[in-house]
């Protein structure tokens, strides 16, 4: 694993292009001024994991539906006839999604950590700051693993053709709306939504954007903004906090669907990729595949594991447990109600004190890979690192 130094860009360039969450909370920079440096073929390797742990997913998920274990995934009730429904109708599009990992590098396998399949962070980042840095750093800006910008537009387009062939969108698209939106006083996910805007404009989507709490949501009409109807929503919003925290809306949400006069994007069913506990599930059909760690619903015996609970984001609710179950690093959180899942340990690539996780994007196949980099447990201090391919 070899880590080549960059110039950084200050803080007025990143800003300029659309990165304002550039200093964390300890007044130190989020993006670092360095990249690893992989070979095509690492690169390449990554690419082929996580296209295959996408089909796995899905033939996981087809299992849960027919075998009805919601529960076990820690589903709310109420999302379950959407999992089903979007699940089962074509029209309701997986959009993108980010795979976790470890190894990859320094001859060790990659292993899949978890799946952000709902809303997943560090999409800015990945596709465009780290292509700057090294256009910046006058570094071919190609030599990289990301088509997150063109892959992302192209699986737009696959919202309407319903299929791999995308060549008659342009036919078939006139006059369909998509409303992207967020909550309000988030940065980073106002950015995240809008770029995702820019990328639907840009292959032809009539698209507006509007915080959440300015959206009409109406069971027999749609989604509303100033009068104006839209067909689809996309909504940085996770499915379980619509489920936990606006119990009415998820119904009036399930209503909207079985109406058919909207689509969510992402997904309700990507929920059920979103649940760590689908890795124990994973674990039980694809017992010892190498991708895969094992994974319990009860802790594991005579193994280093992890517990994570269902839904968990930034590190939250994540205890690192040795063979005799003792805690060895921990970080608490908001998460805890949720059920647990246990997962073998694998440690991260480690330079110094330092950890790095490789994370790629996934839209319709793998396209593009970023880094993140911190402690024994990646939190909301983490830092990005971009890379190359030499």
């Amino acid at each position: 694993m070899k880590i080549i130094p960059l110039e950084a860009l200050d803080n007025a360039t990143l800003e300029e292009i659309g990165l304002h969450w550039h200093t964390d909370i300890d007044n130190t920079p989020y993006i670092e001024n360095e990249m690893i440096e992989l070979t095509q073929k690492q690169a390449d390797d990554y690419y082929n994991a996580c296209n295959e742990l996408y089909d796995m997913y899905i033939e996981a998920g087809e299992w849960v539906i027919e075998k009805d274990l919601f529960f076990d995934l820690d589903i709310p009730p109420v999302l379950i006839p959407m999992i089903k429904q979007s699940w089962e109708e074509d029209v309701h599009w997986h959009l993108y999604g980010r795979f976790d990992l470890s190894g990859g590098l320094d001859g060790r396998p990659i292993k899949l950590l978890e799946f952000n399949a709902d809303t997943p962070t560090m999409l800015y980042e990945t596709a465009v700051i780290q292509w700057a840095l090294l256009k910046f750093n006058g570094y071919d800006h190609a030599s990289q693993f990301n088509n997150i910008y063109e892959a992302i537009g192209e699986n737009f387009k696959r919202m309407i053709t319903l299929g791999e062939d995308t060549s008659n969108f342009s036919q078939n698209y006139e006059g369909w709306k998509i409303l992207f939106s967020c909550v309000k006083g988030n940065i980073e996910e106002e950015r995240t939504t809008k770029f995702l805007q820019e990328i639907a404009k840009s292959v032809g989507f009539e698209t507006e954007f509007s915080y959440i709490d300015e959206v009409k949501f109406s069971e027999e009409q749609g989604i509303f903004v100033n009068d104006a109807n839209y067909e689809f929503l996309f909504k940085l919003l996770p499915w379980e906090n619509i489920a936990i925290d606006e119990p009415e809306l998820a119904l009036i949400m399930r209503s909207m669907m079985e109406n058919k006069n909207t689509i969510f994007l992402n997904p309700a069913y990507t929920l059920m990729f979103q649940s760590k506990r689908f890795l124990k599930l994973l674990w039980d059909l694809f017992p010892n595949h190498p991708l895969l760690l094992e994974a319990s619903f009860e802790p594991l015996k005579g193994k280093q594991q992890v517990k994570k609970s269902a839904f968990g984001r930034e590190g939250a609710n994540i205890d690192i447990l040795d063979t005799s179950l003792k805690s060895v690093i921990s970080n608490g959180g908001i998460y805890e109600n949720h059920k647990s899942v246990y997962q073998e340990f694998y440690e991260l690539n480690k330079i110094g004190e330092f950890y790095y996780q490789p994370n790629v994007f996934y839209a319709y196949e793998s396209c593009g890979l970023g880094f993140r980099k911190g402690g024994m447990i990646l939190d909301n201090y983490s830092k990005f690192v971009s890379h190359i391919i030499k």
